[in-house]
């Protein structure tokens, strides 16, 4: 059997944390910002933790 290759798209957008959990960007931030009111710019700018739900759909697209 060949290896199986990662998703490219999944490589480039999350990461883990030190304690194995895996951080992504918040969504929204890329264009129409002046109808965004400040502080949910800030607020999207952070990096946050994958949900429980989506963890096991992101590790198998990174293959861990």
């Amino acid at each position: 059997m060949p290896k199986v290759k990662t998703k490219a798209s999944a490589k480039k957008r999350f990461s883990f944390t030190g304690t194995g959990k895996i951080k992504r960007q918040h969504a929204y931030k890329s264009h129409i910002l002046t109808k965004k009111s400040t502080k949910r710019k800030r607020n999207l700018g952070y990096v946050t933790i994958v949900d429980k739900t989506n963890v096991n759909a992101v590790k198998q697209m990174l293959n861990c």
